[in-house]
């Protein structure tokens, strides 16, 4: 009876096998043997498409890194691009929010991370920010995003109303985040980005110049 043939082994499905094991148990738990046993190979055979871990690593990072949008910094006003470019980004790392931490690590030599570095620097010296001021947007940016996808405020408190009733008076509903946590993390991000968003603006009118009127908008895909 001839043998079941064995998938193809590919870069992308390396990528994506990798991915879902650090999905599923964190950045620690993920090494070249376990990858090669969910894949159904022997570990050397990563080892001819990705001649390290880290190199792995990399790739993973910036496959999630890939999906964030960054097209508004060619259309849009400067604002509006980097809100939208701001929601895509959280999305993209709240859904493999144990990426995280080494995507914080910065852009290094992966190409989505560094096309997304470009598009935003980019797009905020065309809008007529100074290069220094271009670069500490794109980081403030970047810690705030990633901020909030390293976790949620709202799952951190346990549904234990007795425990804040008795010994924290000021927390009385804090029992009932974890129920309403897409509100609360989502309603937080939105508060913390439109005053992200007008602290620049009143930066950009001081040292730059004015700004044509913006209309209001809500989160925008």
């Amino acid at each position: 009876m001839p043998r079941p043939r064995q998938a193809l082994l590919t870069r992308d499905r390396i990528v994506a096998t990798a991915l879902a094991l650090i999905d599923a148990d964190g950045l620690a738990a993920l090494s070249t043997r376990r990858l090669a046993a969910a894949l159904g190979v022997q570990g050397p055979s990563l080892y001819n498409h990705f001649a390290t871990k880290d190199a792995i690593l990399d790739a993973v990072a910036d496959s999630v890194t890939a999906t964030v949008d960054t097209r508004f910094f060619a259309r849009l006003d400067w604002r509006e691009a980097l809100r939208r470019w701001a929601w895509s980004y959280r999305e993209a790392l709240a859904a493999h929010p144990n990426v995280v931490p080494y995507l914080a690590q910065g852009p290094g030599r992966r190409p989505a991370a560094l096309a997304m570095a470009d598009a935003v620097y980019g797009g905020l010296v065309r809008a007529g920010w100074p290069p220094a001021r271009a670069t500490h947007i794109g980081a403030a940016l970047r810690y705030f995003v990633a901020g909030s996808a390293l976790g949620s405020f709202a799952r951190g408190f346990v549904e234990d109303p007795e425990l804040y009733a008795a010994h924290y008076p000021h927390l009385t509903q804090a029992h009932r985040l974890a129920g309403r946590q897409r509100s609360v993390d989502e309603g937080a991000f939105a508060l913390g980005l439109d005053a992200l968003l007008h602290g620049l603006a009143v930066e950009y009118e001081r040292t730059v110049g004015p700004l044509a009127p913006l209309e209001p908008t809500g989160r925008s895909e």
